[in-house]
C-alpha cells in the first residue's frame, strides 16, 4: 500500500510542479485557474509531501520552490491538527518531518526562512511527544563545522525556540526549561566564540564580518528566549548568571567596535542592531526576573549613566530609549520598592534593590540627569523644527500608549517623571532653578535659548502635580506666561505652543477660577487664523482641558464661545490629515456637550461647515463616527430646535443604518445613537423622519447578520436596545401614522428576533410591546395577534425565568383589562387548537396568573393586573367564583402597596396622577419625555383608583349574582383578609 502511495505522488509531482510555475506567472489567464487548482488540492492525501520533496529540491526554480514552502506553511495552519477536518495522515506527517530535518543546506535565505517558520509550526503542535527527534538534530546541526549547515540549523532553531518559549501552560513551560538545560551551555559557548570572532574580523575591517555579526545575532535571539523562559529562577544557574554579566564588557565592546566603523553603513547598522539586541536581553530579564537581576541594578545603572549621561551624549536613539527604559523599569518596579512603615515583611531581595538604588543615586548624579535630560534630551532637535515646518500635523500627533518603549521623545519624559516622583525633594529645587534661569524676557532670534525655554517649561509641565506646593501657578501665569504669549515673532511660536500646552498641564492641578476667562481669552487668541497651525492645534486641545475640568463653568465660557466655534471650524477646515481633523472635531464636540442646552443661540455659525465636512469624509469611516458623535451633542444641547439640522441629519442616519450600504459596518452604533437621539428631541414627526423608518426592518430581520448574531455579545444588545428605543420614539411620536404604515412589519420583526434570543433582548421586546398596547388599547393587541398565542402558552406552561413570565403576565392582563373580547378570542383559538375546551384554558391562565402574581414587582404592574382582574368579578363565570377568595386576597395585597394615607385619614391610590399639578413642560424634559407623560396620563393605572373600581366591582358583582350568592362568595374568602378590605370600603 504504501510503495502504491509513493508511485502515485511521484506521477502527480510533474502536475503540482507545473501548476505552482504557474501560480508565480505575472499573466492572470495563466495564475489564477493554478491558484484554483491549488486550492482544491490543499485537501488531497500526499499534497504536501509532494510540496515538500519541492521545495527541498535545490534545482527546482527558486519562486516555484518558495511558493511550494508557502503553501505547506498555510495547509499544516488548516490541516496539521488531528481533529481538523480533512487532517494531514500520520503517515505524511511522518514524511514530512522526516525531510524537513534531513537536511540543512538550503542555498536561498528566503526559502530557509519559509522552512524554519513552517517546521516551529509543527514543533508548536507535535514536540517532543509526536516529534523527538527535532530538537537532537537541530543541536547536532548548531555544532557543526560547515558554515552552511550551523546558520540554517540555528535559523531553525531560533524559531522553533521562538514558538516553544511562547506556550504558557505549566507543562509547556516545563518542557521548555527541560529544552533550555541540554543546549544553554553550549549556545553561550557558541555566542562568546562568535562575538570574538567578529572583533577580529572587525579590527581588520575584513568582508567576513557581515556572515559572523549575522549568527551573533541568530544566536543571542535563541539566548534571550532561553534565558528568559528557560529558567524558574535565572539566578540559580551559574551559566545563566556568567553570560548575563558578561553582557556588560560586551557592550562596551560593541559600543567602541561601533564607533571604528563609521563608513561602514551596513555593517554600522547590523552593529547597531547587536548592541539593541543585548539591550532588550536585558529589559526582558528585568521585566520577567526582576529578583535574579537585583545582581546586575548597580552595573546597569551605572552604564546607562556612563552612555547617556556623561559627554558622551546620544550614540543612537535606538540604543539610548532601551537604556533609558532600563533605568526606568528599575525605578518603577514592585520588586524593588519596600512597603511603607513595613520594613519587618519586606523581602530581604527588594531591600537589598532598593539599598543599592538610594546609595547609587546620589544628589550629584540626580543632578546630572535631571539637568541632561532637560537641557540635551528635551531639546527639540534640528529634524523636529524640520518637520514642523514642513507638516505641522504630523509634529502635533501625540505618541502614547507604549510608544515610550521604541520613540525617544516619550521615552525620555517617562524617564524624566519617574525619577522626578522618585527623588522630588531633591529634585524640585534643581528644575526650579533652571526655570528661573530661562524665564526672563528672551531674544526671539536667539533659538538655542528659546529651546533651552521650551525643555525647562516643558518639564514644569509634565512634573505639574508634583511641583504643586513648590509653584504659584496662578501668579506665574498673571505676571509670565501671559506675557510669552505676545510675542508674535515666528521663532517665538515653539514658546507659545509650550506656553498654552503648559496651561493645559496646570489648569487642572492648580489654577483658580477666576483666571480660567483669561486662559479662554488667551486660547481664543491663539487660534487665529493667523498663528502657527502647530500652535492653534495645541491652543484647540488645551481648551477641552480646561473644559474637561470639575470646576469648569459654563458661564465663564459663554462670552468666547462663538468666536472659539468659529475659530474651531476655520481650524477643522484648514487641517487636512484625517486623524488632526477627528481630534479637532473631537475638542468640538466635548465643548458641545459640556455648554449643554446654552449652546443654541449659537446654531448658525455651528452648522454650516459639518455637511461639507461630511461629504469630504466619504472615504474616511472613522472620520465619519467623529462627525456623527458631534451631531449627537449639538441635537442634544439643541432640543426641539434641532429640526434646523434635519436636512443634514436625517440623510446621514440613512447612510449610517442602511445595511446595503457598506459604510453602515463602520457608523451603525454611532447612527444608530444620533437616530435616537434625533426623535427624543423631535417636535413632531415629518414624511422625511418617518420615511428613516424604512432602515429598521433590515436591522431587526432574521437575514440580517448586524444584530441576530451578536445579540449574545454587549455590542450587539446595545444596538438591539438602541433599536428598541427608535421604535418606541416613533410610536409616541409618529402614533398613527407609524402604526399604519409599519405595524406588520414590526409585529413580524419582532416575532422572529423572540425566537432565539436572551433575557434581556426578550424583555426589551415585550417592553416595546407593552408601550404599543398603551397607546393603542383596542387595536394594540390585534397587531400582535401572532405572539399573544406564544405568550399564552408561555404562562400555561408556568415560565421559568420570572422576569419573562412577570411581563407575560402584565401583557396579559393588560389586554384583558383594555380589550377583553379580543384576549377572549385568542384563548377560544388556543383551546380549540389544544383541543380544550376555551374555559379549561382560561381557568388555568387564572390559577397560573393569581399562583404566581407576586412576581410582578413593579408598582405599576402590580396595579394594573389588580384592575384586570378586578374587571373580572361580575363575570358569572365559575372560573371566577371559583378563585374568588385568591382573587380578593391578590387584590388586598395591592391595595396595601400602593395605597397611602392622607392628611386625612383617608386612602388614597399614590399611582393616579393629578392633572391639575402633573407637569409635562419642565425644561430639562426632551420631547420624548413629554410625550410619555401625556401617555400616563391615559393610562388606566395613572386615571382609575383601583380602591373606588373594586369597590363598583363588588357592587356590580353583588347585582349580576345577587346578594345571596355573593355573600355566599364573600364568606369563603379569609376573615383576615375580609377585615382588611374593609379600611378601603370606606
Amino acid at each position: 500500500m504504501h510503495h502504491k502511495m509513493e508511485s502515485s505522488l511521484e506521477s502527480a509531482k510533474p502536475i503540482v510542479l507545473e501548476t505552482l510555475a504557474n501560480a508565480c506567472s505575472q499573466n492572470a489567464a495563466v495564475l489564477k485557474p493554478a491558484e484554483h487548482k491549488l486550492q482544491q488540492w490543499e485537501t488531497e492525501p500526499g499534497f504536501y509531501s509532494i510540496l515538500t520533496d519541492i521545495f527541498c529540491n535545490h534545482v527546482i526554480d527558486a519562486n516555484v520552490r518558495w511558493l511550494a514552502a508557502l503553501y505547506c506553511k498555510n495547509g499544516i495552519d488548516r490541516y496539521w491538527r488531528k481533529s481538523a477536518p480533512n487532517a494531514i495522515s500520520e503517515e505524511e506527517k511522518e514524511a514530512i518531518k522526516k525531510r524537513l530535518v534531513s537536511d540543512f543546506t538550503e542555498p536561498v535565505p528566503q526559502i530557509a526562512t519559509q522552512i524554519a517558520v513552517l517546521t516551529a509550526k509543527i514543533a508548536r503542535l507535535d514536540c517532543p511527544r509526536n516529534w523527538d527527534a527535532l530538537l537532537p538534530t537541530l543541536h547536532n546541526a548548531v555544532r557543526c563545522e560547515e558554515q552552511l549547515v550551523q546558520e540554517r540549523a540555528l535559523l531553525v532553531l531560533h524559531h522553533v525556540t521562538k514558538t516553544l518559549a511562547s506556550k504558557r501552560l505549566a507543562p509547556d513551560k516545563k518542557l521548555f526549561e527541560e529544552l533550555t538545560q541540554d543546549v544553554f551551555a553550549y549556545m553561550v559557548l557558541l555566542w562568546n566564540t562568535q562575538l570574538g570572532r567578529f572583533f577580529q574580523v572587525a579590527a581588520q575591517h575584513d568582508e567576513s564580518m557581515t556572515p559572523v555579526i549575522d549568527r551573533c545575532r541568530l544566536i543571542l535571539k535563541i539566548l534571550r528566549k532561553q534565558v528568559c523562559y528557560g529558567f524558574k529562577e535565572v539566578h540559580k544557574s551559574e551559566d545563566a548568571m556568567n553570560f548575563i554579566a558578561n553582557l556588560f564588557p560586551q557592550l562596551d565592546a560593541l559600543l567602541d567596535c561601533r564607533r571604528s566603523l563609521w563608513g561602514h553603513h551596513a555593517m554600522l547598522e547590523k552593529c547597531e542592531h547587536l548592541i539593541s539586541l543585548i539591550t532588550k536581553v536585558l529589559l526582558d530579564l528585568l521585566e520577567m526576573h526582576p529578583t535574579s537581576y537585583v545582581h546586575f541594578i548597580k552595573t546597569t545603572l551605572t552604564f546607562v549613566v556612563q552612555y547617556n549621561f556623561t559627554a558622551k551624549g546620544l550614540l543612537f536613539e535606538r540604543f539610548t530609549v532601551n537604556c533609558f527604559n532600563l533605568m526606568k523599569q528599575i525605578l518603577f518596579s514592585d520588586a524593588y520598592k519596600p512597603r511603607k512603615n513595613n520594613d519587618d515583611d519586606t523581602c530581604p531581595v527588594t531591600l537589598e534593590a532598593n539599598k543599592i538604588i538610594t546609595e547609587f543615586f546620589t544628589f550629584d548624579t540626580l543632578s546630572e540627569i535631571c539637568r541632561r535630560l532637560v537641557s540635551d534630551y528635551f531639546l527639540l532637535t534640528t529634524d523636529d523644527l524640520t518637520t514642523w515646518d514642513a507638516d505641522p500635523e504630523q509634529f502635533c500627533q501625540e505618541e502614547g500608549g507604549d510608544s515610550y518603549k521604541y520613540s525617544l521623545r516619550p521615552c525620555t519624559e517617562t524617564l524624566f517623571l519617574t525619577i522626578f516622583k522618585a527623588f522630588r525633594l531633591s529634585l524640585s529645587p534643581i528644575l526650579l532653578e533652571m526655570v528661573q534661569a530661562v524665564q526672563g524676557p528672551c531674544d526671539s532670534d536667539n533659538l538655542a535659548a528659546l529651546l533651552r525655554k521650551d525643555a525647562a517649561y516643558n518639564a514644569v509641565g509634565l512634573a505639574s502635580f508634583d511641583l504643586f506646593d513648590e509653584i504659584d501657578f496662578d501668579s506665574w501665569f498673571t505676571t509670565h506666561l501671559l506675557q510669552e504669549l505676545q510675542v508674535k515673532h515666528k521663532s517665538y511660536r515653539v514658546i507659545r505652543k509650550r506656553v498654552v500646552w503648559l496651561m493645559g498641564q496646570w489648569v487642572g492641578v492648580k489654577m483658580s477660577v477666576s483666571l480660567r476667562p483669561a486662559l479662554y481669552a488667551a486660547v481664543l487668541e491663539l487660534l487665529d487664523t493667523q498663528e502657527d497651525l502647530a500652535v492653534r492645534l495645541e491652543a484647540a486641545q488645551t481648551l477641552k482641558t480646561a473644559v474637561d475640568d470639575f470646576e469648569f463653568s459654563t458661564e465663564q465660557l459663554l462670552p468666547y464661545i462663538e468666536s472659539l466655534f468659529s475659530l474651531l471650524f476655520q481650524l477643522l477646515k484648514e487641517v487636512r490629515e484625517c486623524d488632526t481633523k477627528m481630534h479637532v472635531l473631537h475638542v468640538l464636540s466635548f465643548v458641545i456637550e459640556r455648554v449643554g442646552s446654552k449652546i443654541r443661540p449659537y446654531i448658525a455659525s455651528l452648522v454650516q461647515y459639518l455637511p461639507l465636512l461630511w461629504k469630504e469624509s466619504e472615504e474616511h469611516n472613522m472620520l465619519r463616527c467623529s462627525i456623527l458623535t458631534c451631531l449627537i451633542h449639538l441635537v442634544q444641547g439643541y432640543g426641539s430646535e434641532s429640526t434646523q439640522l434635519w436636512q443634514f441629519i436625517l440623510p446621514a442616519i440613512a447612510i449610517s443604518t442602511d445595511t446595503s450600504q457598506e459604510p453602515h459596518v463602520y457608523l451603525l452604533e454611532d447612527g444608530l445613537e444620533l437616530w435616537y437621539v434625533t426623535l427624543i428631541n423631535a417636535p413632531a414627526m415629518s414624511p422625511e423622519l418617518l420615511k428613516l423608518f424604512d432602515n429598521m426592518p433590515a436591522l431587526l430581520g432574521n437575514t440580517n447578520r448586524i444584530i441576530l448574531p451578536i445579540l449574545f455579545s454587549d455590542l450587539g444588545t446595545e444596538n438591539l436596545r438602541t433599536c428598541l428605543k427608535i421604535i418606541q420614539c416613533y410610536v409616541l411620536l409618529g402614533s398613527r401614522d407609524f402604526m399604519q404604515a409599519y405595524s406588520e412589519v414590526l409585529a413580524t420583526s419582532l416575532l422572529s428576533l423572540m425566537t432565539d434570543i436572551r433575557t434581556e433582548g426578550m424583555v426589551l421586546i415585550l417592553r416595546l410591546v407593552e408601550l404599543i398596547l398603551k397607546a393603542f388599547p383596542i387595536e394594540g393587541p390585534s397587531v400582535f395577534q401572532a405572539m399573544l398565542p406564544g405568550i399564552i402558552r408561555s404562562i400555561l406552561n408556568g415560565e421559568e425565568n420570572t422576569v419573562v413570565m412577570a411581563m407575560h403576565l402584565s401583557l396579559f392582563a393588560r389586554i384583558l383589562l383594555q380589550n377583553q373580547p379580543f384576549m377572549l378570542s385568542v384563548i377560544q383559538h388556543l383551546a380549540v387548537e389544544v383541543g380544550n375546551d376555551t374555559y379549561a384554558v382560561f381557568g388555568a391562565l387564572l390559577d397560573q396568573w393569581t399562583d404566581r402574581f407576586d412576581i410582578i414587582t413593579q408598582p405599576e404592574r402590580r396595579k394594573l393586573s389588580a384592575l384586570a382582574l378586578a374587571s373580572m368579578l361580575p363575570q358569572n363565570y365559575s372560573i371566577v367564583t371559583d378563585r374568588f377568595g385568591v382573587i380578593i386576597n391578590n387584590l388586598v395585597e395591592v391595595l396595601h402597596d400602593i395605597c397611602r394615607i392622607d392628611d386625612e385619614g383617608t386612602y388614597t391610590d399614590s399611582l393616579v396622577i393629578d392633572h391639575g399639578s402633573a407637569h409635562v413642560d419642565d425644561d430639562q424634559d426632551t420631547q420624548h419625555d413629554k410625550r410619555k407623560h401625556l401617555l400616563a396620563r391615559q393610562d388606566p393605572v395613572h386615571t382609575v383608583c383601583l380602591k373606588t373600581y373594586l369597590i363598583s366591582q363588588l357592587n356590580l358583582c353583588q347585582q349580576t349574582i345577587g346578594k345571596e350568592a355573593f355573600d355566599h362568595f364573600m364568606s369563603q374568602v379569609d376573615p383576615e383578609v375580609v377585615s382588611q378590605l374593609q379600611p378601603f370600603c370606606h
